[in-house]
């Protein structure tokens, strides 16, 4: 029951460790290596992407199973020692914080330029013709979808499947943020791990609403506000599973988010979530990160308290 709870801890203590050999590098340099080698294999791009993607996905999963239990095999402590090291490589609330305050602060010293600079660091739309409110709004958004992705996908997957299933997750959402891009050169290779990362984010994305509620109802008295738009809105987001934490954060905050943005050169209509509320301003940026930490918490908590997480 404390592999969890002491790779949570490690995240909020180190942050996410900057350093040479942290398994997420080495699973986007397999994709980069990879990726020429199945597109030579004379199947259509769908099917070689698939393939591709299914490939990295159980290898993943398969290294990382063969190496906990060999570190079983020759000691208990190790295996836990070292899922609980695993873990922690695939959680990023503390991260993600840090970079959410870093264009916070820079908006406070009113250096727009800087902001954007930081907040290209953590998106993938084009942030030079965004205002000062359009800068507050995108890192609110990653705050809120990566709420989801970063922490509750992760914990709930290593809570069913430990670090094996938790590292294989990794590999899916590494993917899609490599490959899976609605363009020329990804369009078709990419489809599957699109699709895979979606399926993998369906359950954590709504079981992250419940957990934003009450997050909400304990710092603002907001938890319905919370729930209402995240059940009205969360549907009207482009992708099938951002839209339900953003929305929850849109209600709680008074908030609208969404909307018009370009990528990579191309305007790309999107709805707005949260309409009937105002622009985001720099404190909401504040707001958010409270709201995201105070979920990551309960959302550890609701998993201490439910009999899966009891094997780990």
């Amino acid at each position: 029951m404390y592999v969890l709870p002491l790779a949570f801890i490690l995240d909020f203590i180190f942050g996410d460790p900057q350093f040479a050999h942290h398994p997420i590098r080495y699973m986007g340099k397999a994709i980069e290596l990879l990726e020429p080698r199945f597109r030579k294999s004379g199947l259509s791009r769908v099917v070689s992407g698939a393939l591709f993607a299914v490939f990295l996905i159980f290898s993943a999963w398969g290294c990382v199973f063969l190496l906990v239990a060999a570190a079983h095999a020759v000691h208990p402590m190790l295996k836990s020692a070292l899922e609980i090291m695993l873990i922690y490589f695939c959680i990023s609330a503390r991260a993600l914080e840090e970079a959410a305050m870093g264009v916070y602060r820079s908006l406070n010293r009113n250096d727009l330029p800087e902001a954007k600079e930081r907040l290209a660091l953590i998106v993938g739309r084009d942030v030079r013709g965004l205002s000062e409110s359009g800068v507050a709004r995108a890192a609110l958004e990653t705050v809120a979808e990566n709420l989801s992705d970063g922490l509750v996908a992760p914990l709930f997957f290593a809570a069913i499947g430990g670090a094996p299933l938790a590292m294989a997750y990794k590999m899916v959402n590494t993917l899609d943020s490599m490959i899976g891009y609605k363009n020329e050169r990804y369009e078709d290779f990419g489809k599957a791990a699109a699709r895979m990362d979606d399926i993998a984010n369906f359950i954590p994305a709504r079981l992250s609403v419940p957990v934003i509620a009450l997050a909400a109802h304990l710092l603002s008295a907001r938890g319905w506000d919370a729930l209402k738009t995240a059940a009205k809105e969360g549907a009207k987001h482009s992708s099938p599973n951002a839209g339900y934490p953003e929305a929850a954060f849109a209600g709680t905050l008074r908030v609208r988010l969404g909307g018009p943005n370009h990528y990579h050169g191309q305007l790309l209509p999107k709805p707005h979530i949260g309409e009937a509320f105002g622009e985001v301003r720099t404190e909401d940026i504040r707001k958010a990160c409270d709201l995201m930490l105070l979920s990551s918490c309960l959302w550890l908590g609701a998993l201490a308290s439910a009999p899966l997480f009891w094997n780990i």
